[in-house]
């Protein structure tokens, strides 16, 4: 074992297809070698046999955080190709070994008595995933369950792939886009017959959303967003629903939701719309209160107008903002250069955990835009190395595109130091505020990845955490991008002035206004989510609709097919739900820090020790537990979303 951990060596761009088909050659290999050599001789000491499983896991998970990461922003199409082939071949052998009846029975015979209790719960786990994957399954049952986890891999590629390459555009003329920034405009040129071509792609689409005082074109763009992937991936749902369903039930569950929820804070699937419906219960009130005051601002312009949809909502939001709370978000977003966005959030992250990030100019990377960081524990650049983060934030073609974090190598103390990518799309030059609070959320789980990197066992290294805590320290640290005192070390204006205070306090009286409809377009993705899965409707637009109706304040769009290119639903499955019941902890974790002193080294560096580097140690609940002192409650939650 490597007491010395290095990075990894990436290859150029045009040399990557060999060296991902290399590293999965290799890294299968060990994997394959490391599990002959368990069942050949099998340790009857239970840490030897935990150890030699680590390494094979080790091995898949770094062929699969390669593939997963260049399947998605790798500018060269053959590397795209090589990622989503690495990622079946690490499911394929992944399948083979949690079907392997030989490899579980060197687990189930393990005598646990004198493990720690790290290895304890490690132990618990790998034998609950043998159980939930169907080793106990006869021949004929273990070979469809094989062949229904490759397919769900290629289904899952497919319905990603088509989202990612379905960029649609409306052509326009240019006064149909009055009300856009000058900056957007300016990059934004009408071509030789006289029409100004723009994306769904966010910096098109969100711009537009927000600013465009032409209905016409709001809708028309709005349209083409929300059909994205569509008739194509409306096959691949059904497909996608059918074959959990089926392998929920080959392995002794009622349905999906319940297999997938089991390893879940929630713990059963029938809880899901429980949590679903209380929500929106709690959002009711103030929903329906902000609603009602977007619905006649809307009635100023159109006053026949009965309903406030999606077409109008993001527009006449901003206009409330401005007019009512006095935010001017043209004006906010003069203090948020990207540059200086970037550097803030490096200085605002680094003082609050213990960190010191150093660029490395001269790291090999996929694509120029891309910036590397070493990330030291420590106050300057000579304290010790526990990472390395790569920043590619800027849309282009053939990446994915929405914002989020991928795993280049998840760490493991004394062996692999962890490895990780942000992966956003944000315009070079000035950043809506909104950006800022994603930049910061996903942020939140890079430094989550690297912070947790220093584990024993790679199970639980990184984000390890249930799926529906996982969003809570990223929520938490949005905070950090509403505070007036941190906005101000890097919120400047063309002129070096700071933001306002005044401006700060009203953006964030703005940013409360429709958090009630907000909730229940939250709910309503999330009774989807879970709805498909369960029911398996035949029409899924139908379906859509009906839920859409229930749960959302904003009715259904006619001509729409939103499912199609909702990517969540690939890889959050039945629980989108996770996003609020992560917000629900977030909001408990908050209330600990002092608003006077958000850098307060102690509660930080206890936030940092107690949640973030134990990784999936312990259970989420635990873990929030440790450090609030007490287990958590929705008090903060449904204060917060009552006011």
């Amino acid at each position: 074992m490597s007491t010395d951990p290095t990075f990894i060596a990436l290859p150029t761009p045009e040399h990557t297809a060999a060296w991902v088909l290399a590293q999965v050659e290799q890294g299968l290999a060990a994997a394959r070698t490391g599990v002959a050599a368990l069942k050949a001789h099998p340790p009857a000491d239970a840490m030897a046999a935990l150890r030699e499983f680590d390494a094979v896991e080790t091995a898949l998970s770094n062929v699969a955080s390669v593939g997963s990461l260049f399947s998605e922003v790798h500018p060269l199409e053959e590397v795209r190709s090589a990622g989503e082939a690495a990622i079946q071949e690490v499911q394929r052998l992944s399948t083979e070994l949690s079907l392997d009846r030989e490899l579980y029975e060197v687990f189930a015979g393990l005598d646990a008595t004198g493990l720690d209790a790290d290895a304890t719960r490690l132990l618990e786990k790998v034998r609950r995933d043998f159980r939930r994957a169907g080793v106990d399954q006869d021949d004929a049952t273990r070979a469809r369950i094989t062949a229904i986890n490759e397919r769900l891999v290629l289904v899952g590629q497919e319905f990603s792939k088509n989202i990612r390459d379905d960029v649609r555009s409306i052509r326009v003329r240019p006064e149909q886009l009055d009300g856009l920034p000058q900056d957007w405009l300016d990059a934004h040129p009408a071509g030789e017959d006289g029409l100004v071509t723009v994306t769904t792609d966010y910096p098109d689409f969100l711009p537009v959303a927000t600013y465009c005082t032409v209905r016409q074109t709001r809708l028309d763009l709005r349209l083409e967003f929300l059909n994205r992937a569509w008739p194509v991936n409306d096959d691949l749902l059904h497909e996608l629903f059918d074959l959990r369903q089926e392998l929920a039930g080959l392995v002794g569950y009622q349905n999906w939701a319940d297999y997938d929820a089991e390893v879940k804070m929630i713990g059963r699937g029938s809880a899901i719309p429980e949590f679903i419906d209380q929500v929106t219960a709690a959002a009711e009130a103030s929903g329906r209160r902000d609603l009602a005051v977007l619905l006649e601002r809307v009635r100023v312009d159109r006053p026949d107008a009965e309903v406030v949809d999606s077409v109008d909502a993001v527009y006449y939001e901003r206009l409330v903002q401005q007019e009512q709370y006095e935010v001017d978000t043209q004006k906010v977003r003069t203090y948020f250069t990207f540059a200086s966005v970037r550097q803030g959030l490096l200085d605002v992250t680094g003082r609050l955990f213990g960190l010191t990030y150093v660029a490395v100019p001269d790291a090999p990377v996929w694509h120029p835009d891309v910036a590397a960081y070493d990330v030291h524990r420590g106050s300057d650049a000579a304290a010790p190395v526990v990472g390395r983060i790569y920043l590619d934030l800027h849309p282009r073609e053939g990446k994915y595109k929405h914002a989020a974090q991928f795993d280049l190598v998840r760490g493991v103390e004394g062996r692999q130091l962890p490895e990780g990518v942000l992966v956003c799309n944000f315009p070079r030059g000035l950043m809506e505020h909104d950006q800022v609070v994603t930049l910061f959320h996903e942020f939140g789980h890079l430094v989550h990845h690297v912070l947790a990197g220093h584990v024993e066992w790679i199970r639980f290294s990184g984000v390890a955490t249930e799926w529906d805590f996982v969003e809570a320290p990223s929520q938490m640290l949005e905070e950090w991008a509403w505070d007036a005192e941190v906005l101000r070390t890097f919120a400047l204006d063309a002129d070096g002035a700071a933001i306002p205070v005044e401006l700060v306090a009203a953006m964030r009286r703005a940013n409360d206004f429709g958090k009630g409809y907000a909730a229940r377009t939250q709910m309503f993705y999330a009774a989807m989510a879970y709805a498909f899965h369960v029911e398996r409707p035949s029409d899924i637009t139908a379906r859509t609709r009906e839920l859409q109706e229930r749960y959302s304040l904003f009715p259904y769009l006619e001509g729409t097919h939103m499912p199609c290119s909702f990517g969540h639903l690939e890889g959050y499955s039945s629980a989108y739900y996770t996003y609020m019941w992560s917000l629900v902890i977030a909001k408990d974790l908050f209330s600990v820090f002092r608003k006077e002193d958000l850098f307060d080294p102690e509660v930080a560096g206890r936030y940092r020790d107690l949640v973030l580097a134990r990784g999936g140690s312990a259970d989420a609940a635990d873990l929030v537990a440790d450090f609030l002192g007490r287990p958590y409650t929705v008090d903060a939650y449904t204060a917060w979303l009552a006011q």
